[in-house]
């Protein structure tokens, strides 16, 4: 693998193509809008951005896709919008390995250039050395199902709803009724944190204690991924909690805490770290602007998470399907040629999920390598969220064996109801 760091972008301009790429480059090195003492034909050979490919992808018909974007000086009404894909490359020693730093130079300035009408960053590939640098996933896919105690099959959880409003006895007694169900995976709502009417210490210990009582009971330890996203202190804080009494998991809001946030965190943390991106859309909803999940997830990866929301098919939200499965794809697939550490990532998908989706997803997805999270779809369920959990199981078990769910449903009552209901 190359020793450069390497950006794929997406790019809509009025400027020569080369002229276009060259802006980017230099504005995201060593180069500024115009020479300056120091900046050495030598210097710019070591640390100046390098345009690696251009893909004219021709004339864009509709004219600029984004406002206040301009054309060269004295072109007039002869500028033509274009669209490409561009590759630029920087050399490693720009950077080092911080992420931190990577993020601004492959982001940074690039989208207030007044040469783009649209540009969007779709890939990004990091050298070897990234890999010694950041400690990774701690337990992935295989550490996440020892823990969780879920073998050979997609792991089924849910998220606590309503998202506001309940108290820590409330929220325990959802708890035990799901885990009797069979539930293996239960999460807060990213709106959940540390509020006056349920306090985190006192929610934690409150579904802690259901959690071990059904531990004795079958040997198995439901995952909790508790909150404790917020200032850095009262994360230490909380993890240190988490981990005293025996929690297995711990979730972070991504783009609130950050990526110094969540590496930190990861340093310190012995238990799994579950990676919520809560303001995702600012990112990759416009084709015009932001970056693709395929770049995003590969950060956070690095930090340190070991589950990685991906959305879910048929979702809430604007999200195709198709865009959902290639997230959950890029997750299970190493960034790095190496064994001793598997840098894989636990896709999560949630959002608007019930039994009627888990067969598609288990069939597109084509492994049952994930956390299916349904919310309404397990509290919601018309014969109580007993049967919500099991429609789940039964749908997935339908899946597996390759029966249509309707036909599963037959001999399934919790499935059959759930098909009803939220078809």
């Amino acid at each position: 693998m190359s020793d450069r760091i390497s950006a794929t972008y997406v790019i809509e301009t009025a400027y020569p193509l080369g002229a276009a790429a060259a802006a980017m480059a230099g504005e995201q090195s060593s180069g500024t809008f115009r020479a300056v003492p120091g900046e050495t034909p030598e210097l710019l050979a070591r640390y100046g951005a390098r345009v690696e490919s251009i893909e004219d992808f021709g004339e864009v018909a509709a004219g600029p896709s984004l406002p206040n974007s301009r054309p060269p000086k004295g072109s007039g009404d002869s500028a033509r919008t274009r669209k490409a894909r561009v590759t630029l490359s920087w050399n490693l020693e720009n950077t080092g390995t911080i992420l931190s730093s990577v993020w601004s130079t492959v982001l940074g300035n690039l989208f207030e250039l007044h040469h783009f009408s649209a540009l969007k960053l779709v890939d990004l590939i990091l050298p070897d050395a990234f890999a010694n640098a950041y400690p990774g996933p701690a337990f992935a896919v295989d550490g996440t199902r020892r823990l969780a105690g879920v073998h050979g099959r997609p792991i089924v959880g849910t998220i606590i709803k309503p998202s506001v409003g309940l108290t820590p006895t409330a929220t325990a007694e959802m708890a035990d009724r799901m885990i009797s169900a069979g539930l293996d995976f239960l999460k807060d709502d990213e709106l959940m944190g540390d509020p006056p009417h349920s306090p985190f210490d006192e929610r934690f210990e409150a579904v802690m204690r259901v959690i071990d009582r059904h531990a004795e009971r079958t040997g198995r330890k439901a995952m909790y991924a508790v909150n404790i996203s917020g200032d850095y202190d009262a994360m230490r804080r909380q993890l240190d909690t988490v981990e005293r009494r025996g929690g297995t998991c711990a979730m972070l809001v991504l783009n609130s805490v950050g990526l110094a946030g969540v590496a930190a965190v990861r340093r310190h943390s012995s238990v799994a770290l579950h990676g919520h991106r809560a303001g995702w859309g600012m990112f990759d909803r416009s084709p015009h602007l932001g970056m693709s999940y395929i770049a995003y997830q590969k950060f956070w990866r690095l930090a340190g998470v070991d589950h990685l929301h991906v959305n879910g098919l048929a979702n809430k939200f604007c999200e195709p399907d198709d865009s959902v499965v290639a997230s959950a794809r890029a997750c299970l697939t190493p960034m790095f040629e190496r064994s001793d550490r598997p840098d894989i990532v636990m896709p999560v998908f949630s959002s608007g999920q019930s039994a009627v989706q888990a067969g598609d997803t288990y069939r597109q997805l084509g492994s049952d390598d994930l956390i299916f999270c349904a919310g309404g779809g397990i509290v919601a369920h018309p014969d109580g969220m007993e049967a919500g959990v099991r429609s789940i199981h039964e749908a997935f078990e339908a899946a597996r064996a390759g029966v249509p769910a309707c036909e599963h449903a037959r001999n399934h009552p919790a499935l059959a109801r759930a098909l009803e209901a939220f078809g």
